[in-house]
């Protein structure tokens, strides 16, 4: 791996600014926060603590009011360092909260919508206010950090739309039905929000292929032009009721359609010809929908909450490549068609109360996952018809039913220290069916510990220390084939979920009126850690390849504009840089994971000009991500070097909020690399070397939002 030297100084420089302005003491208390004691249950829903006082930064909506925030999203968007982490970490059911987000003191349950999706559905005007919070000294085990609680208030019925459009100046139609319509509102104890959506998205890009033998000689000079379209229409619902006598009950539905498709025509010339032509298409459909439930209710000294959760989808995929040669030879290719059918059904229970001087929670989940795969494979005959290979190790079933139980504790130690502690375990059965059938039952240590201090209300550290157990992707149990790279999976019907312990530490400083800094540190040591290992049969497959280690230093600051006269300008920046250990099980070699983040660089400026309903800015991002490795080949895929983008907004166009924003404005490009060898890995010979380098182009956005 070749190091980013320009991300290198600028880390550096982050790092050493960051640990300057955390060390450095602030006299005066940050403008937008102010303290917080013990937030209790008041009418509008806020969260309930212990009657430790408990101390925080607060945002109201006057705070927000220079951005014209839509909804909560675009509010919790704004708050000097704070991301929104959606807790993407390979969780297995719901478990316990994982994301830094509430909403009137209550996680989100729902598996199929994110956090962004939920907060964008809650009108702006029915935000009360925002409470910066630490997350050890809730009553919500998992939680550590800052933790963002959305303290809202429903002030009766309203709705909101967003269409986002755009066009690509290359390879692409245009993009013209994306976008949202909710509606959300209250009828005496009921509360409902209802929205249809739709994640429309349009891409592509085109330019050359080189493909060279192992000393530089030409073997074939490509040109291809990639395009592609995705669209997933969907309908979903919340509703809430409160029963009285703090009983309250919730219901999440949704439903949605999958409709992916891709388009890659190729030519290829060989120095000494024919010319080749290919035709290579994908396609996938399929319906997906959740319903979730949950009722909590008073039971003895605590309240014990039930949750229910069944998610199903169906993808129906269709691969095609056939190539085609100008002098007559006979054509090749293959056809793959694939039916995934996947599915989730979750029962969980908590039970929480107060005793000895903190919050006490007994919990139970039951998880039963499922797959099942039907695949088929044909190769193209003499009379260009498809005639059926024999493919049985692509067609099978994979479940995993899953028990886990948990005992949390969590104190207010002091005014300024907070503890947390959860321990548990649980047991898990896998079987497979198919030609490679097989059982196997697992029982695995979990928990965590966490600790908070918090000497002022704009400083805090915290340490948590976690046993985790990753969560399995049901497919690498069985084969499948990757049409265009030439490339097989076989299936492998001994792989084990990995194990890891998992250390993080998060500092957060308030810089005053000039913002905010955050750093942290992430450390995680596998067990089983699963990449590509060889197979006896010489081939290969997802398997379990032993030890690993990641360390991960990420830093994310805000920086004001008023300090230096720069009124209503904010730069926000975030940078992460990572440390990977795994011995390559194909050459015993140390090596970064595949395909896994080396580094990131991504910086946001924002000026609302004062006195006005306009705003500019911009942003820059790059990203260098680890090469694969498999038993045939090495490579990278990855887009950049670097994507930057501007922007014009006006927050007032006859009541309505409207973007223009030009992104890739210094010209990006889509790559990737690999060199095959005839053989396996590291003594084969080299077979040959692929460089593709297409053109992405400029890509125009524009956007329209508004309430009703």
């Amino acid at each position: 791996m070749v190091e980013n030297p320009v991300f290198s100084r600028f880390f550096s420089y982050l790092m050493a600014g960051s640990a300057f302005c955390i060390a450095a003491p602030v006299a005066a208390q940050e403008e937008a926060g102010e303290e917080t004691t013990g937030p209790t249950a008041d009418q509008s829903g806020a969260i309930q603590t212990s009657s430790t006082e408990m101390r925080g930064q607060v945002y109201n909506p006057d705070f927000f009011e220079q951005f014209a925030p839509r909804n909560a999203l675009d509010m919790v968007a704004r708050i000097p360092g704070f991301t929104i982490d959606d807790g993407n970490r390979g969780q297995r059911g719901l478990g316990e909260a994982n994301q830094n987000v509430i909403v009137n003191g209550e996680r989100f349950s729902s598996k199929s919508e994110s956090i962004r999706d939920q907060l964008q559905r809650i009108p702006a005007a029915d935000v009360v206010r925002i409470e910066i919070l630490d997350g050890t000294s809730l009553d919500i085990p998992g939680l550590t950090g800052q933790v963002a609680n959305i303290v809202r208030n429903s002030s009766g019925t309203s709705g909101q739309f967003r269409w986002r459009t755009g066009f690509r100046a290359h390879n692409t139609e245009a993009q013209l039905f994306g976008g949202e319509i909710s509606l959300t509102g209250t009828s005496g104890a009921l509360g409902y929000t209802i929205s249809l959506s739709n994640e429309n998205n349009r891409f592509g890009a085109d330019g050359p292929t080189l493909i060279t033998a192992a000393d530089g000689s030409l073997i074939e000079e490509q040109y291809s032009k990639f395009s592609g379209k995705f669209d997933n229409p969907k309908l979903a619902t919340n509703f809430t009721y409160d029963f009285g006598g703090e009983t309250t009950a919730n219901l999440n539905l949704s439903y949605g359609s999958d409709f992916f498709m891709r388009n890659q025509p190729e030519t290829g010339l060989p120095p000494g010809g024919p010319l080749r032509t290919r035709e290579s298409t994908f396609e996938e459909t399929g319906p997906e929908y959740e319903i979730g439930g949950d009722i909590e209710f008073p039971l003895g000294p605590g309240k014990l909450k039930l949750i229910g959760l069944e998610r199903f989808e169906r993808d129906n995929g269709e691969s095609i490549l056939i190539d085609r040669f100008d002098d007559n030879t006979q054509s090749t290719g293959f056809r793959f068609l694939q039916v995934n059918e996947a599915g989730e059904r979750i029962g969980r229970l908590e039970y929480n109360w107060p005793m000895f001087g903190g919050d006490w929670q007994v919990s139970g989940e039951a998880a039963f996952n499922r797959l099942d795969r039907a695949s088929r494979l044909f190769e193209l005959d003499a009379n260009e018809q498809f005639i059926e290979l024999a493919f049985p190790e692509g067609t099978g079933g994979v479940t995993e039913d899953r028990f886990e139980a948990i005992a949390s504790y969590s104190s207010q130690l002091s005014d300024t220290l907070s503890f947390q502690l959860s321990l548990g375990g649980e047991y898990s059965k896998i079987e497979q069916t198919g030609v490679a059938a097989n059982s196997r039952s697992f029982q695995r240590p979990k928990g965590a510990a966490s600790i908070t201090w918090k000497p002022e209300d704009d400083f805090d550290i915290s340490f948590e220390i976690r046993r985790r157990v990753g969560q399995l992707s049901f497919g690498d149990f069985l084969a499948s084939v990757s049409l265009n790279d030439n490339n097989q999976n076989d299936g492998n019907n001994t792989l084990q979920p990995d194990q890891s312990w998992n250390f993080d530490v998060e500092i957060n400083k308030g810089l005053g009126d000039w913002g905010s800094a955050k750093l942290q540190f992430r450390h995680a040591r596998f067990e089983d850690f699963v990449d590509f290992f060889p197979l006896a049969s010489g081939g290969e497959a997802r398997g379990n390849i032993g030890n690993a280690e990641r360390t991960q230093l990420e830093l994310n600051t805000t920086l004001n504009g008023e300090p230096v006269g720069f009124d209503g300008a904010r730069l926000e920046v975030r940078a992460i840089k990572r440390w990977m250990s795994v011995i390559d099980p194909f050459t015993g070699l140390d090596r970064p994971f595949s395909n896994d983040l080396n580094d990131l660089l991504d910086i946001d400026f924002r000026h609302d000009i004062p006195g006005s309903d306009w705003a500019w800015g911009g942003g820059l991002f790059t990203e260098d991500k680890a090469p694969f490795s498999r038993r045939f080949e090495v490579g990278r895929d990855y887009e950049g070097p670097t994507f930057a983008r501007l922007f014009v907004e006006h927050k007032d166009v006859f009541g309505l909020t409207v973007n223009a924003t030009y992104a890739n404005v210094p010209g990006a490009r889509n790559k990737f690399e690999r060199t095959v060898f005839d053989g396996s890995r590291p003594n084969a010979p080299i077979l040959f070397v692929e460089r593709m380098n297409r053109r992405i182009g400029p890509i125009f956005r524009f956007s329209v939002s508004g309430s009703f």
